[in-house]
C-alpha cells in the first residue's frame, strides 16, 4: 500500500493573477490507500470490450447506487470503434455490466464524463479523431449525438483545426464552462450559454506541462468538484518521452476557475503504477479516488469529510 499526504501549504493566484501564499495547510482529501482488491472492474477478453480506454465516469445516486459509464472496444473488430458501457454496483467495488452493452455505438464515444442538470445528463467525450462532443440523455441510457463542440477563440473566430479532447464540464449560475486540452500540451477554458457555441475565456492555457518532471511533457484535465469554498481539478501528466508512457495522477486549486496552481505534493500515486484518468467521488464517508485507465483501481482517503 502506499500513503502520501496529497496538500502542504500552498500558493495561489487571485484573480489579479498575483502569486500570494495561502498560509494554509488543506488536508480535505487526506492520504489515499491503494485498495487491496484493484483492479475492482477490467476489460473482458474476447468480448466488445476486451479492451478499456481512457476516462470512465462513476456517479453516486442519492440511494446509495453507483454507476459506471466506460469505453469499451475490441481491436480484433473492424473497423474499430469505442462504444460506451455501462455497470452499476452497491458499494463502487464489485460491479455489474448492463446486459444491454454497449449502450451506445452510433458513434465514437471515448474519455467522457457527465454531468447530471435540470433533470437531464450531459455527456462530454471525444469522438473520432479527437474531437469534443456532446450527448444527452433522459435518464443516462439512452444516448443522443447533439455533435461537435463549436470552441471559438476570444475574437470570436473558431479554434485552429486539429484535436481538442478530455472535454471537462461544469454549469454554475446558467454558464457552462468547459476545460478542454490540446494535443495534450495544455488546458484551456471556454464558455457557454447554451451549449451551442464555446467562447474561450483566454486564448492562452490556464494549465501547462511542467515544470516538474512528472509533467513536463503533457496534461489533461479530468474532474472538477467545488469543495470547501475552492475548485479543485483532477489532473494527469506525464514526463516519459518515450512509448508506452508514464502517467500520474495529481491535484490543482483554483478560487475561480481561471487561475490554477498545481498542488506542490505532486502525483498521489507512485508514477510507476502508471495510473492515470482519475476522479474524485465521495461515498458519504470520504472521498475515493478512482483512477480508469486501462482499467478501474480506487484508493481510499483516510480522512473523513462532508459531501460536495
Amino acid at each position: 500500500m502506499y500513503l502520501r499526504t496529497c496538500f502542504a501549504a500552498l500558493g495561489v493566484l487571485l484573480q489579479v493573477a498575483t502569486p500570494v501564499c495561502a498560509q494554509q495547510v488543506s488536508t480535505v482529501f487526506g492520504r489515499f490507500t491503494d485498495h487491496a482488491d484493484n483492479p475492482v472492474f477490467e476489460a473482458e477478453p474476447g468480448q466488445w470490450d476486451s479492451l478499456i480506454r481512457e476516462r470512465g465516469w462513476i456517479m453516486r445516486d442519492a440511494d446509495g447506487t453507483y454507476r459506471l459509464w466506460y469505453t469499451g472496444y475490441n481491436p480484433d473488430q473492424q473497423p474499430l470503434t469505442m462504444k460506451l458501457g455501462y455497470a452499476t454496483s452497491t458499494d463502487g467495488l464489485h460491479w455489474q455490466r448492463s446486459p444491454k452493452n454497449p449502450i451506445f455505438d452510433d458513434v465514437w464515444v471515448e474519455d467522457m464524463m457527465v454531468v447530471q442538470h435540470d433533470g437531464r445528463y450531459y455527456m462530454f467525450s471525444e469522438g473520432a479523431m479527437d474531437q469534443a462532443q456532446l450527448l444527452t440523455s433522459p435518464d443516462g441510457l439512452h444516448w443522443t449525438r447533439v455533435g461537435s463542440l463549436d470552441v471559438r477563440l476570444t475574437n470570436g473566430m473558431k479554434i485552429p483545426d486539429g484535436p481538442y479532447g478530455t472535454p471537462t464540464a461544469l454549469v454554475k449560475d446558467g454558464v457552462w464552462y468547459l476545460f478542454y486540452e490540446r494535443r495534450d500540451l495544455g488546458v484551456w477554458l471556454a464558455t457557454s450559454r447554451d451549449l451551442k457555441v464555446w467562447t474561450n475565456v483566454s486564448d492562452d492555457p490556464v494549465l501547462s506541462p511542467g515544470p516538474e518532471a512528472y509533467d513536463h511533457l503533457m496534461i489533461a484535465m479530468n474532474q472538477v468538484i467545488h469543495f470547501q469554498g475552492r475548485y479543485y481539478a483532477v489532473m494527469h501528466g506525464t514526463g516519459t518521452p518515450q512509448k508506452p508512457r508514464q502517467w500520474c495522477t495529481y491535484l490543482a486549486s483554483s478560487d475561480d476557475l481561471l487561475h490554477w496552481e498545481k498542488l506542490p505534493a505532486g502525483p498521489l500515486l507512485p508514477v510507476e503504477w502508471n495510473r492515470s484518468s482519475g476522479q474524485l467521488v465521495h461515498d458519504g464517508e470520504r472521498f475515493r479516488l478512482y483512477t480508469h485507465h486501462s482499467r478501474l483501481d480506487v484508493h481510499f482517503s483516510d480522512q473523513k469529510s462532508s459531501e460536495p
